[in-house]
């Protein structure tokens, strides 16, 4: 079994500013992160500049793996492609590695036909402008079933239609794999893991959202144990990127021994 390496996402603690975000995943023996654009009051839409990003990697010692997210990334508009452009040119500035790439989840441009066309299309243009400042785009399949891109597969096949192998690479997110149902993982295309889960045994698959998302635990729905094995026996060997949603989880006194305890989990069951 390859050796686990873990990453902190800022969901995790979304109200610690990126100092102390950083700070807790240096606490927790990670020196992976990954920075959102969705956090108000928080970096990056406080206005908190690249430079200064960097320069607190550089003092904790983290390399940001990721930032997420460009949002609704198949819908290509003239506005999609500056916004995009922006966070590439700020991934570039800061030092990310990695752009996320998610798709429209509003119930629209789900045709068969309509979202293979309008995938590739954003793919295109996407890639010259990846490529240019040496960042990977990471596609996210969203498995909830209003989302305009819900299969992996289908994302692999937009990625070599397009040639985009050396810029693209998939997001397995246990909680929305399990929610697509689909059974097949593409180890070798997959750029990084994103790991929570769901214990609320009331709810039931079709009605799980983001806000049921907690910490992988013993009591998890959404056989992440299995779905790691999975994706390590196949080759994958990347980061396991915590990225729990729920208020539960925001709201805990101390997230370091929150976050400690699902790790000290997964490491005793893989």
């Amino acid at each position: 079994m390859p050796t686990l390496t873990f990453a902190l996402n800022h969901m995790t603690a979304p109200t610690l500013a990126l100092d102390a975000f950083f700070a807790l995943a240096v606490s927790l023996g990670m020196t992976a992160v990954e920075i959102r654009n969705d956090l108000d009051g928080n970096a990056i839409l406080d206005g908190t500049t690249p430079a200064e990003v960097e320069a607190l990697t550089e003092r904790h010692g983290v390399a940001i793996i990721s930032i997420n997210a460009l949002q609704r990334f198949n819908e290509w508009t003239p506005a999609r492609a500056a916004e995009a452009r922006e966070l590439i040119d700020y991934a570039s500035a800061c030092g990310a590695r990695a752009l996320v790439l998610v798709p429209k989840n509003d119930g629209t441009g789900r045709a068969d036909g309509e979202r293979q066309a309008n995938l590739r299309e954003a793919l295109t243009a996407l890639k010259p402008l990846l490529d240019a400042a040496g960042i990977i785009g990471l596609v996210e399949p969203l498995g909830f079933e209003i989302c305009s891109l819900r299969s992996k597969r289908e994302a692999v096949e937009a990625i070599k239609a397009v040639g985009g192998e050396r810029t693209f690479r998939l997001v397995h997110d246990t909680f929305h794999h399990h929610l697509a149902g689909e059974p097949d993982f593409f180890a070798d295309l997959t750029g990084l893991v994103h790991i929570s889960g769901v214990e609320d045994p009331a709810v039931s698959v079709s009605d799980m959202r983001d806000g049921h998302r907690v910490l992988v635990g013993s009591d998890d729905r959404l056989g992440n144990v299995s779905q790691i094995k999975a994706l390590l026996a196949t080759g994958y060997a990347g980061p396991l990127s915590f990225e729990p949603f729920s208020p539960a989880v925001h709201d805990v006194a101390d997230p370091k021994a929150a976050v400690a305890e699902s790790v000290a989990f997964l490491r005793e069951s893989l």
